[in-house]
């Protein structure tokens, strides 16, 4: 991919011109993310208490029992929000899926081991860790690869 970059006091806007022989997977994502302002903090509870929360902070965010909550430090802070909405809120911050309930911040992701039932299990900087269906494994490892965890998506 190249890019130009074309700096001139006589524009009044920024706009965005991308030449491609076809639309891809990596368009796709690359119009998500310049569409898409990434939020500098997320709302969660903890009883009675709203909390401000980093993305950077959060391990992982997973749906258990219909709600949705982050991880961060072992500690569980519910949101007010879908799983999906989280992960469309937080891709731009280098979250990708984990599985069907959860995503996962590959920033702080540490190291990864296989399971004995085939999964992946995830360690994050905190300690804790999550498992990876085997639907998502070959998504994660294209991301870790290409450095998706320097909040490229």
């Amino acid at each position: 991919m190249k890019f130009t970059i074309d700096l001139n006091q006589k524009y009044t806007e920024t706009f965005v011109t991308i030449h491609a022989k076809e639309w891809s997977e990596e368009l796709d994502e690359l119009v998500r993310k310049l569409d898409h302002q990434a939020p500098k903090r997320i709302v969660g509870s903890e009883g009675e208490k709203t909390i401000l929360i980093c993305p950077g902070d959060i391990d992982y965010v997973f749906a258990e029992k219909r709600k949705v909550y982050a991880s961060i430090d072992h500690k569980s802070i519910e949101l007010t929000m879908k799983l999906y909405e989280a992960e469309d809120l937080l891709q731009s911050h280098g979250f990708t899926r984990l599985s069907k309930s959860a995503i996962g911040n590959l920033g702080n992701i540490t190291h990864f081991e296989l399971a004995f039932n085939g999964n992946l299990c995830v360690h994050f900087r905190s300690g804790a860790k999550e498992y990876v269906s085997r639907k998502y494994v070959q998504e994660l490892k294209r991301k870790l690869i290409i450095g998706a965890d320097d909040h490229g998506g």
